[in-house]
């Protein structure tokens, strides 16, 4: 199992409305993504972020079944330009030493493929973690 992780802080000039849209967009992500087993969307608490998510994912297949699908990529539209600061983790059970090293290939291969998305994260205030380009899932 894979659990891919976001936590993040919103730019003091977001409206609640905005924020509301953004947070129902990635609840919506764990509803109807089929390769998501489940999911949690609320407050961050313990840290220096405001909010957070999790989705649990069976596999690699599911994680890019995930980033690619319509949902996620409306979290992005919406959810993105209202972030200030962001991190992406992963925590798997998976044995494979190379786990990071592919979970960050299919990040890449998504940034590659959709030059949209990588506009709207280079105007992130602050990225970084499993997700962010050119990351190889390293420390």
């Amino acid at each position: 199992m894979i659990y891919h992780g976001n936590r993040f802080t919103l730019r003091q000039d977001a409206s609640p409305e905005q924020i509301e849209e953004a947070l129902e967009s990635l609840r919506n992500q764990g509803r109807v993504i089929p390769s998501v087993k489940s999911f949690v969307v609320g407050r961050d608490f313990g840290g220096e972020f405001e909010w957070g998510a999790t989705f649990v994912i069976e596999d690699l297949d599911g994680y890019w079944e995930y980033l690619i699908h319509p949902a996620h990529r409306n979290t992005d539209r919406v959810g993105l330009p209202l972030v200030d600061k962001f991190v992406s983790f992963d925590i798997t059970d998976d044995e494979d030493p190379e786990m990071g090293a592919k979970i960050a290939a299919l990040h890449q291969k998504r940034y590659d493929s959709d030059p949209e998305l990588t506009k709207l994260v280079s105007g992130l205030g602050e990225y970084s973690g499993s997700a962010a380009p050119g990351s190889h899932g390293e420390k």
